[in-house]
């Protein structure tokens, strides 16, 4: 049974549940929110998701949002394909952590930065809320380089639901407050995500959108 899966190109929520989609090899639909002609799909996924965000996933009678949470309903739907989350404990939990860390200490500050560019949402951008923004990505960018292993991935040597995470994170956060000299395994890290077939391909699936990022899109990856 196909999986119908609802989000939006650019969005890196969105790009992190396709990502698990990918290397998971699901069957699934991908469904697009984006503009007047998909007014069903819009529907369909406030059915699903209360405040109308996305992703979400429809699989038959099952539905679920919350990134996260729907990548562990398909890493266990797709038990033949390489898991995204480890079968031992201890490393589950360093995924899992880093999975949080990657969206509430990465993306959040990106998205707070990008929301006082919204004038819809900020007519006056707060020069103070973004510098916190930034700062605050400073602080993980140094943190995260003490973590992660000059190879491999985020968690270790096997792709995981952290590096779900971590590509859109990296993506978009480099593009906001770019990825300093001083952390060069983080660095390496985002060009090992993009040169990967499944995060290539959100990003290439984004490409025409990419004159709605606020801040103005980097001319580069």
């Amino acid at each position: 049974m196909t999986i119908d899966y609802f989000g939006h190109p650019l969005s890196s929520y969105t790009w992190k549940g396709e990502i698990a989609l990918i290397e998971k090899r699901a069957d699934y639909r991908f469904c697009s929110i984006d503009g007047d002609a998909n007014a069903e799909n819009v529907a369909a996924l406030q059915a699903i998701s209360p405040l109308g965000k996305f992703p979400a996933l429809r699989h038959g009678t099952v539905q679920h949002f919350e990134s996260s949470i729907l990548i562990e309903y398909v890493d266990r739907l797709y038990p033949d394909a390489p898991a995204l989350i480890p079968a031992d404990a201890a490393a589950a939990l360093r995924v899992r952590l880093l999975d949080r860390v990657y969206d509430n200490y990465v993306m959040a500050p990106v998205q707070a930065i990008v929301a006082e560019h919204l004038p819809f949402l900020t007519p006056e951008p707060d020069a103070a809320r973004i510098e916190r923004s930034r700062a605050m990505l400073r602080s993980i960018y140094g943190w995260l380089e003490q973590q992660i292993a000059a190879d491999g991935w985020s968690g270790g040597a096997d792709f995981s639901l952290a590096d779900c995470a971590a590509a859109p994170a990296l993506f978009y956060a480099d593009w906001v407050e770019p990825l300093p000299d001083s952390a060069p395994k983080l660095r390496a890290l985002r060009a090992r995500l993009l040169a990967r077939a499944s995060v290539a391909h959100v990003v290439e699936q984004a490409r025409p959108y990419r004159h709605l990022f606020p801040l103005g899109a980097p001319d580069r990856d």
